[in-house]
């Protein structure tokens, strides 16, 4: 009986191990092989030492994703509170309408909003037809192809990667310890530091993670919405591997990826290390 339902288990978690294999073992395999290897296959460390020349690349990258990821989160925590404290159906329809843009290309909401912020774009075309009403003439905002650009492209696509995971952590939570600790003597201030922000921890760091992953990663939203004058590494990855620049470099691609997935790996890292300091309640470990 044993050896039946263990070969049942091997038979049910084989596609998942296939799917791994194939999906992101050989993928990650190949990366490696190719930031270690020159052009002829032969095994060199030079891909790597020219990684050197993009830390100011790499810098910047991860300062605007941190920036964007601060934004969404908050953004993120008031509205996935409110929306955690309504009524069964209003939740679901509130749930509906964040992952709404989710479902349009990720490209097209990128093009709406070159669309928004370009010089001749709907905000400043608004505002012109309203300071002309009163004699003014206004020459407009610059504001694409700018990092505030990129930020605000990357808050309006990763946002709801935020939303979703801290509303589904402050679900579960009781609100009969709300109205407890207010029956204590407890302030909005103390009830939020004390009960809803230790209780909402895990949520709150899949958040982050699902939103500093993509957005130190990007590429698109820095092309159309930085239009080429901000350039972050997965801009540079780009390049090399699809030649935009003249020069197509796989194994320079692949180090420059590696890293990045180093990065990558040390921040899920260090945020899981944050999530195992705290208990399934919610409360810290002692």
């Amino acid at each position: 009986m044993n050896k039946l339902s263990s070969r049942t288990r091997q038979a049910l978690t084989a596609p998942f191990s296939v799917w791994m294999a194939i999906f992101v073992l050989v993928p990650i395999g190949l990366v490696v092989y190719y930031a270690l290897t020159d052009a002829t296959g032969g095994f060199t460390l030079s891909n790597l030492a020219s990684i050197w020349e993009y830390r100011s690349t790499y810098l910047v990258s991860i300062e605007l994703a941190l920036v964007a990821t601060v934004i969404c989160l908050i953004m993120a925590y008031p509205l996935a509170y409110s929306i955690s404290r309504m009524k069964a159906h209003s939740q679901s329809t509130m749930v509906l309408l964040v992952m709404l843009p989710m479902w349009m290309n990720f490209l097209i909401r990128t093009y709406a909003w070159m669309t928004i912020l370009e010089d001749t774009g709907l905000i400043n075309t608004f505002i012109k037809s309203v300071l002309s009403l009163v004699g003014y003439e206004f020459e407009g905002f610059s504001m694409i192809n700018t990092n505030g650009a990129i930020v605000l492209g990357m808050v309006y696509n990763f946002l709801p990667y935020m939303i979703l995971p801290i509303y589904t952590v402050l679900t579960k939570i009781d609100h009969s310890i709300i109205e407890a600790a207010r029956d204590l003597g407890a302030n909005g201030f103390h009830i939020f530091t004390k009960v809803l922000l230790p209780q909402s921890i895990p949520g709150i760091i899949s958040g982050i993670t699902m939103v500093f992953v993509p957005a130190v990663s990007t590429f698109v939203i820095s092309k159309l919405l930085g239009g080429g004058m901000t350039y972050l590494i997965g801009d540079v990855i780009e390049n090399y591997f699809l030649g935009n620049t003249g020069e197509v470099n796989y194994n320079v691609g692949a180090a420059l990826s590696l890293v990045l997935m180093i990065l990558i790996l040390i921040s899920s890292g260090i945020m899981n290390h944050f999530d195992k300091d705290v208990e399934p309640d919610g409360g810290a470990k002692k």
